[in-house]
């Protein structure tokens, strides 16, 4: 039975039984932000079992994609070395909501080992938790196994209910006991049973785990029965294939097979059993699916842990001999494998394999040269590699330290860890050095916050509480100074979330203070940034705060065309766009966001239109307070690497629903008009675009359609007819390139046949230098050519002028290179000239940038020919 047949059977069995199907979620957990990675499958029913989310089904059944590779459930170390460990692995699972509990469960489970996967009995055991008499009595009644097969396991990490087999989701919160399942691999294979001294081995392997959620556990610890009990089972696909297919390690089964065949391939390791070839399989499957999930190589959080997991699979890669990329030609063959379970891997084959392939092209290089650092290292020591090494591998050349341990273990080398910690602490002391001066220009302050009214209003009366000269606090400043001022009130919105700060006036009868920007001092304190026009201003003094009303408009009109134009990405490019960064000033607005290919112009047509139609609709803008966790179920997007509080404003424009913070118009039409004006790559799988609105985006667009009129003016044609003018223009320029080539040739034929009198004879060999005037490169090649054929034994060296550069090209016939190599000839006269160059021994080019001494230096060739005849 192949595992695609495994997983099959298991959703269909429970779906019989009155469990939905349900997809698998995505990697990057939608509803959990204390977890990197979605690991197990009842992540994405968390909700659900703490009451908080309901279903329209009570019983559901999925094969839910999961990784271990960072946080608190790392496995990566373990990859390779193990025969069940991975970094990707699939957990087959079924789920009651307060529906059936033990006893359907256990049936369930036993039913489906040994009547539909038909596992003999015999060689299955269980445990259960040592107080949960229920589950004993229902494997040893009902089920009839042996009471010699069913193992209690107690507590046996220093605190009740703290056991292998009690199953808790937080310190408070749901928990329960569980109880697993365990396949005998039979004597063969050392290890003892589940709680014996040698459970560890390899004999007694468990397959599936059931957890009974039964109790709510509170801050005192108090167990309290769950009024709707709760099911949640985890079955790992790749354990329950090898016992299936009668193997002893995952990587034997048939999955694991075809994709170390392929990395056998793309590599050149012809042994199968190569542990490199093992990392590489698995692999490939983590970097793959996290891709299909929207993440990407990069410096920090989830981007980090795919980069450590790329640079591993290379690693082992140049370990087995291939330094060329090689990971990415994986991808068609994991689609092979599980594309037709997960269809969203087959649509997105082509981003995955073009992100990992420039991952690779990255890294390909820098794993070169970190691999000779590290070589030389352990030449020295092969024993210890000092920290300071491990930390120059990974600040200097990019290796995770893991990689570098990874590599130290296999070769038995102890790593300085605590080398390598000391010499991140200094680079850390280094950055805050370097960070002091920004932290001295910051300024203390221990008054109110801010109340910022500037939502609703572009003027407001407010007091200065504080005033800043060059970082220090002063109590009054004069005209002309440069200075931060903090009111009680402001309309003036401080830059966050990619908006620029508002600018504007501070006025009060005596005084004008010309704001340039707004920042925020702490978290809830506003600074006007700006200078005193005229007057004076103390603290407690009373001002009337203007926002400059047409760059705020500007700004606005940005901002919330940002906001469209990141929903029309995602429309037109995929789920896996998320913003990167981003400025929005009055002038434009600029977008950063996941990607790995440049925007078609088809694709950027798309998001205008898309953008445009949304500002047509003309709908009001709604801004709403709310929980952090509302907002998601709302649907409101959060931005990747912002912060939220436990309550953030939810902008909805049009359809499009963020969090954010910023100012917005109270219409889409307010925008105007979108026009994208730029797009381009700034760093691996990140593009920006550039975009302008309203009155920008007019001129834009009045300006471009002016340059289309000057074109088809100077054209003489009207400008839908530009395209078709333009087309034959070129045509034309064709075919006059065409004929003025044929010129030259000509030209130079009638220069040749007049050179070939100017051939001077040194001992039977025809020795030419000379220039002509007006010749290109090709034209003096095959001048060249034709003088050679004429000659017969020729050394010839002909020359050309253009645009103050020299052009020089050396031939010698084949009966006359023992005496003469073309390359020697054509260098010894561009050295006169400012140049240098060489080639093959009947042919040589070079170029020079000095042609006031072409003259002299071709008048030598003679005497140096002399020389060598």
């Amino acid at each position: 039975m192949n595992s695609s047949e495994i997983r099959e059977k298991f959703l269909k069995y429970f779906e019989s039984k009155g469990h939905t199907i349900v997809r698998s979620s995505s990697l990057v957990p939608g509803n959990d932000p204390t977890l990197l990675f979605t690991n197990s499958g009842m992540v994405q029913f968390k909700d659900v079992f703490l009451g908080q989310d309901k279903r329209s089904y009570s019983r559901a059944t999925s094969s839910q994609r999961s990784v271990r590779a960072g946080g608190k459930h790392n496995d990566l170390e373990n990859v390779g070395y193990t025969a069940r460990h991975h970094t990707f692995f699939e957990m087959l699972g079924n789920f009651s909501f307060g529906d059936y509990f033990k006893r359907d469960a256990i049936h369930f489970a036993w039913e489906l080992l040994t009547g539909v996967y038909q596992l003999p009995k015999e060689k299955l055991w269980v445990t259960v938790y040592q107080d949960d008499d229920e589950a004993y009595g229902i494997w040893e009644k009902e089920i009839g196994v042996p009471v010699e097969r069913i193992v209690r396991i107690g507590d046996n990490k220093g605190a009740r209910y703290a056991s292998d087999n009690f199953w808790q989701m937080a310190d408070t919160g749901p928990c329960g006991p569980c109880s697993e399942i365990f396949y005998d691999h039979g004597p063969d294979v050392w290890g003892g049973p589940p709680g014996s001294p040698d459970a560890d081995g390899d004999r007694y392997i468990e397959i599936w785990n059931l957890v009974f959620m039964q109790f709510n556990r509170d801050e005192q610890g108090v167990m309290h029965p769950l009024p709707r009990p709760c099911v949640d089972t985890g079955m790992g696909l790749e354990r329950i294939a090898a016992v299936l297919q009668h193997v002893h390690s995952n990587y034997e089964i048939d999955l694991f097979q075809h994709l170390i065949k392929a990395a056998a391939r793309e590599t050149g390791c012809a042994d199968l059993a190569n542990n490199s070839l093992k990392v590489i399989a698995d692999h490939i499957r983590a970097c793959s699916f996290l891709i299909v999930d929207g993440v990407i190589p990069g410096n920090e959080g989830r981007g980090y842990v795919l980069r450590r997991i790329v640079r591993r699979a290379l690693r082992h890669g140049y370990k087995l001999g291939q330094t060329k990329p090689f990971f990415y030609k994986l991808v068609p063959d994991l689609v092979k494998e599980m594309g037709a379970a997960y269809p969203e891997l087959a649509e997105a084959q082509t981003r995955v394999e073009q992100v990992l392939k420039q991952e690779e092209e990255r890294f390909g290089e820098t794993l070169e040269h970190g691999m000779k650092i590290l070589e030389a290292a352990l030449a020295k020591d092969a024993k210890r590699l000092d920290g300071k090494t491990a930390f120059t591998l990974y600040d200097t050349y990019g290796f995770p330290l893991d990689l570098t341990a990874d590599i130290c273990r296999e070769r038995n080398v102890e790593l300085d860890e605590a080398g390598f910690e000391a010499a991140m602490e200094e680079q850390r002391k280094q950055a805050r050095a370097a960070g002091k001066f920004k932290m001295a220009a910051g300024i203390e302050y221990s008054g109110e916050k801010t109340e910022f009214v500037g939502y609703d209003k572009l003027e407001q009366e407010g007091k200065v509480v504080a005033l800043y000269v060059g970082g220090s606090a002063v109590q009054r400043i004069e005209a002309g100074q440069e200075a931060i001022v903090v009111l009680d009130t402001t309309p003036f919105y401080a830059e966050s979330g990619g908006q620029v700060g508002d600018s504007g006036l501070l006025e009060s009868a005596g005084a004008a203070f010309e704001v340039a920007d707004t920042q925020k001092i702490q978290a809830d304190v506003y600074g006007h940034h700006g200078k005193l026009a005229r007057g004076a201003l103390a603290i407690g003094d009373g001002v009337t705060a203007k926002v400059d009303a047409e760059v705020r408009a500007q700004t606005m009109r940005n901002h919330s065309a940002t906001h469209l134009m990141h929903m029309a990405l995602r429309q037109v490019l995929g789920g896996h766009v998320a913003q990167k960064g981003s400025l929005v000033d009055a002038e434009k607005t600029r977008f950063d966001f996941s990607h790995n290919a440049p925007l078609t112009a088809d694709e950027i047509r798309r998001v205008e239109e898309i953008v445009n139609r949304e500002i047509l609709a003309n709908e009001s803008t709604q801004a709403q307070h709310m929980g952090y966790d509302d907002a998601i179920k709302y649907g409101a997007m959060a931005l990747f690497g912002e912060k939220y509080g436990d309550q953030v404003r939810v902008l909805g424009i049009g359809s499009s629903k963020e969090l954010c913070g910023g100012t917005h118009v109270n219409r889409t039409g307010d925008i105007g008009l979108f026009k994208i004006v730029s797009e381009g790559g700034v760093a691996a799988g990140i593009r920006r675009v550039e975009a302008v609105t309203g009155e920008a985006a007019l001129a834009f667009v009045q300006n471009l359609a002016a340059r289309v009129s000057e074109a088809a003016s100077a054209l003489k044609v009207q400008p839908e007819e530009l395209t078709q003018r333009i087309t034959q223009v070129q045509d034309q320029v064709k075919s006059l390139e065409k004929e003025l080539a044929a010129l030259k040739s000509r030209m130079a034929a009638s220069q040749g046949d007049e050179l070939v009198a100017q051939a001077v004879d040194i001992n039977g060999m025809k020795v030419l230098a000379a220039t002509l005037n007006g010749a290109d490169v090709a034209t003096l090649r095959e001048t060249m050519d034709k003088l050679k054929d004429k000659l017969k034994t020729a050394a010839i060296v002909l020359a050309a002028v253009n645009e103050g550069k020299v052009s020089l090209i050396a031939g010698v016939t084949k009966d006359a290179i023992g005496k003469v190599k073309a390359g020697d000839l054509v260098n010894f006269v561009a050295q006169q000239v400012g140049g240098k160059g060489g080639g093959r021994p009947d042919m040589a080019q070079a170029g020079g940038t000095d042609p006031s001494k072409l003259g002299s230096a071709l008048q030598g060739v003679a005497d140096w020919v002399r020389e060598r005849a």
